[in-house]
């Protein structure tokens, strides 16, 4: 005898270029109780100390790698502005990457809503998403966040920001637009308001 039939939870892609405040958003939707699914981190765990993508990364790039991991500068240093070398790298990490949130899915597949929180997800990722949240703020408090950050250069920024999507076009293919450009508690409003929209959505699934 089967039990009672449980939707799928309802899957918010949630991103936002760089400086825009998506790690801040995503913390205040972990706050509300929603699990996130954050990309960034599986990649980073993936090359971190003892990271099954190592041995891979080092066979493709060798020098690039160490006891601590991926050696950030060096295996930027490769890539950085060199097409082919970047989508060798990708097609390396882009697999496990989509691997890991399919198992995140699944041990929160009894949760009503779930983030997959994907900074490139117009541009790189191939998820499946029921709804999208762009995180964004004016451009020059943009650029005043990421200008600060250390080891950052106006022209790093920019050849950065050439990758990404302009976040004009981004608000324009959003469901939904959260604003950072203002007081964090005005933001953090929007993201509970938000959640709770959602979960009406999820349970009108049922």
């Amino acid at each position: 005898m089967s039990g009672p039939f449980i939707p799928p939870p309802f899957i918010l892609g949630l991103t936002g270029s760089i400086g825009m405040g998506k790690s801040a958003v995503a913390q205040m939707l972990r706050d509300e109780g929603v699990p996130i699914f954050d990309a960034d981190a599986e990649v980073h765990r993936l090359q971190g100390p003892g990271g099954v993508l190592l041995p891979m990364i080092e066979a493709q790039f060798p020098g690039t790698t160490g006891p601590q991991g991926v050696d950030r500068a060096k295996l930027g240093a490769a890539v950085f502005g060199n097409p082919e070398a970047l989508a060798r790298l990708e097609a390396l990490i882009h697999p496990m990457v989509n691997a890991a949130r399919m198992q995140f899915l699944r041990a929160n597949a009894e949760a009503p809503l779930v983030v997959f929180d994907l900074p490139l997800l117009f541009e790189k990722s191939n998820a499946t998403v029921d709804a999208v949240a762009v995180v964004s703020a004016p451009a020059q408090a943009q650029r005043e966040r990421v200008l600060a950050r250390p080891g950052m250069s106006e022209e790093k920024f920019d050849k950065i920001l050439a990758l990404q999507m302009p976040d004009q076009e981004k608000r324009a293919r959003a469901d939904y637009v959260i604003d950072t450009g203002c007081s964090l508690e005005e933001t953090r409003a929007a993201v509970k308001a938000l959640v709770a929209g959602l979960l009406a959505r999820a349970e009108s699934r049922d």
